[in-house]
């Protein structure tokens, strides 16, 4: 894309202002700006590197002028040689052969701020800035607005028009007509009239829309009186104010780009997502938010930074109430979209305005993005993660995963809803399902050996915290090197339920026979287990079965205060009633008497309850124990079963199984 700056003309009714200067060169505020150095600052700030400027009256001293600015730009300078005869519409024909793309044309007595600019270049359509609240001017131009389109320029024009400026954004396309319009008006003599009038003969085919920018700055210079009516403008508009928003880990060159952008259209504020909004529909964050903060608060020309808690900007935006909000235009289709119509709609009930810039979309961006998400698989980063979820969250979610490619689906299934995203916080190691998978029973039967082999498997292709399901802990002595050997891999949590002997599965429960640990010995196996482990962050809950084995509410609740007096960082709750009213029962109970300590529930037989009810009660962790492996094995059964029947399996691959190919999409290229 290129510029095109119109500086041909005399600049007559300026007076004394112009005698040694093309008008473009008239200052416009105490430091010094003139006309055309604001043109080219901005310019040069929006990414356009060319720019074509017409000349006439003091051709030299505009050249060197711009060449003295020192801005990263490549001018082509065209005279028009009859500048005191013609009109502009010779000097764009004069310059015809350097005007071949999308190219930005404006007037060299135009000022505009640069939030016009940027909804200028925002746009995918030729179009040309109007504004609906301005009153039509005398004298100057006014765009007439049919079907969402402009059919007519000039400053003849009342009748359905809008007053208009000479910025416009042209599309090649509509370039090349307009330019073959004004090639037709030149060859027969007609020079000494606007470039609008050879527009308005092709208007039919050469498409140009309206970009109405209100009441923002974007006005001619023909003046005294308009200088310093723009010059206050100006003043005005050092007073904007500019929001953006930012849940970024690592800050890239692309991110300092629209930071630029967005500083010059005022005072920036950055909102920062806190962890839980950014958990709300992306990955975890690597960095914490009080570190995201703090790398924003020290970038120039951020004036603050602030809390935004949610995906929406809504209630950031009615209580700053910031004159225009940047974000990056890939908000405009997928699962934000509904964030921006939000936005949107906020800005405009007080007179705000949103401006988008392209997004950076560059392979090196992606590389630094996937680089840092590969840093939560590490063993302490994934490690602390649950606790730092909790925190960030208060309910947390976890599904069952037995195997690299369930580890995956727990990992990757995401289900999007309100501009956000739903999906699990964690996995759960199950004994259950880890025996069920080999094809054992649920007796403790498969060893720690095999089972650590089960996380390796799984942690080699995620990186979601694993809380993991260690049965009774078994022996004392043995459960101390399966904490050591846990939090050394990166688990997140155990789970060790108060029974001991040869286990038998909770949901069976008073139907055979099962002996629960007194109080002090699993305390002191809970005392064993903290005294083993290194970090803070590693966990340790304790399961309660009083509720399974009949032993009653008061010997549950017992039992809870005297494993947390013992170190226990959580505590489980379990029942087989297909109510939940004596788990709800047990958690008010509870948090009555302790507020902090998380509470876990596993809803297989209570089912019917909401995690926002579980959460309102005050239960932490959800964990879903085996949905994957009780639905996976029926599917298996109904294919291996349609084969049979069938005798072939193309009923089978039709009606129920997965592509290979999208199979194999679930598995990460770099494993």
């Amino acid at each position: 894309m290129k510029a095109l700056i119109l500086n041909s003309g005399l600049g007559r009714r300026m007076g004394a202002l112009t005698d040694e200067h093309p008008k473009c060169m008239t200052e416009i505020d105490a430091g010094g700006e003139t006309i055309l150095s604001r043109q080219l600052r901005v310019i040069a700030a929006a990414g356009i590197r060319e720019v074509v400027i017409t000349t006439g009256y003091y051709d030299k001293v505009l050249v060197d002028y711009c060449n003295s600015l020192d801005l990263p730009l490549q001018y082509t300078f065209i005279k028009n040689p009859i500048y005191d005869r013609t009109n502009y519409i010779y000097s764009i024909w004069c310059a015809r052969e350097y005007l071949r793309e999308d190219i930005v044309l404006m007037h060299g007595d135009l000022v505009f701020e640069e939030a016009v600019f940027a909804r200028l270049l925002a746009s995918e359509e030729s179009c040309m800035v109007v504004s609906s609240l301005l009153p039509l001017p005398e004298k100057d131009f006014k765009a007439v607005i049919g079907n969402g389109e402009i059919q007519k320029i000039g400053i003849e024009f009342f009748e359905n028009a809008l007053a208009a400026q000479p910025l416009y954004l042209l599309k090649e396309s509509d370039l090349a007509l307009w330019l073959e319009s004004i090639c037709a008006f030149v060859e027969r003599g007609d020079v000494n009239c606007y470039a609008e009038n050879a527009f308005n003969a092709v208007s039919d085919r050469c498409k140009i829309f309206p970009l109405d920018v209100k009441n923002m700055l974007c006005g001619e210079i023909d003046t005294p009186q308009d200088l310093e009516a723009v010059s206050e403008k100006l003043a005005e508009c050092g007073t904007r104010t500019v929001y953006m928003c930012f849940s970024t880990d690592v800050i890239h060159s692309g991110h300092i780009a629209i930071l630029k952008r967005a500083r010059r259209l005022g005072k920036l504020t950055v909102g920062v997502l806190t962890d839980n909004a950014v958990m709300s529909y992306k990955h975890f964050p690597v960095v914490p938010y009080e570190d995201r903060c703090s790398m924003l608060e020290n970038i120039a020309g951020v004036t603050r930074v602030v809390a935004q808690e949610s995906l929406s900007y809504r209630d950031n935006l009615l209580r700053l109430r910031p004159d225009f909000v940047v974000h990056g235009d890939d908000w405009r289709v997928g699962v934000q979209r509904p964030i921006r119509d939000e936005t949107e709609k906020v800005l405009a009930s007080y007179g705000g305005t949103l401006i988008e810039f392209p997004y950076s979309n560059d392979e090196k961006y992606r590389a630094l993005d996937t680089n840092a998400r590969a840093g939560l698989s590490l063993p302490d980063i994934r490690r602390a993660r649950l606790k730092r979820s909790l925190e960030a969250k208060g309910l947390i979610t976890a599904i069952e995963a037995h195997s690299g490619i369930t580890g995956l689906i727990a990992e990757n299934t995401v289900v999007y809803e309100g501009g956000g995203t739903h999906q699990f916080d964690a996995m759960w190691i199950s004994s259950l399902c880890d025996s069920t998978a080999k094809g054992k029973p649920d007796i403790e039967l498969v060893d720690m050996t095999s089972r650590f082999r089960t996380i390796d498997d799984i942690m080699e292709v995620t990186t979601k915290p694993i809380i993991f399901d260690g049965d009774t802990g078994g022996l004392t002595e043995h459960f101390v090197y399966t904490v050591k050997s846990l939090e050394r891999m990166g688990v997140s949590m155990v789970i060790i339920e108060d029974k001991k002997g040869l286990k038998k599965n909770s949901l069976f429960g008073a139907e055979v026979e099962q002996t629960q640990a007194s109080i002090e010995e699993f305390c002191e196996k809970i005392r064993a287990g903290k005294l083993a482990q290194k970090t803070r962050d590693f966990m340790i809950c304790a399961r309660i079965e009083s509720l399974i084995l009949e032993r009653g509410m008061e010997d549950a609740l017992a039992r809870a205060a005297a494993f947390v007096e013992a170190g226990a960082d959580a505590i489980m709750i379990h029942s087989r009633k297909s109510s939940p009213d004596e788990i709800f029962e047990f958690v008010e109970k509870f948090r009555a008497c302790d507020g902090g300590t998380p509470l876990v529930v596993v809803p297989t037989s209570f089912n019917q309850v909401t995690e926002e009810e579980f959460k309102t009660r005050g239960v932490n962790v959800v964990i879903y124990a085996n949905q994957l492996t009780r639905s996976g094995f029926p599917a298996m059964q109904r294919a291996a079963r349609s084969i049979l029947t069938h005798h072939r399996a193309k009923e089978c691959d039709e009606e129920m199984c997965m592509s290979i190919k999208d199979i194999i999409t679930l598995i990460p290229e770099d494993n």
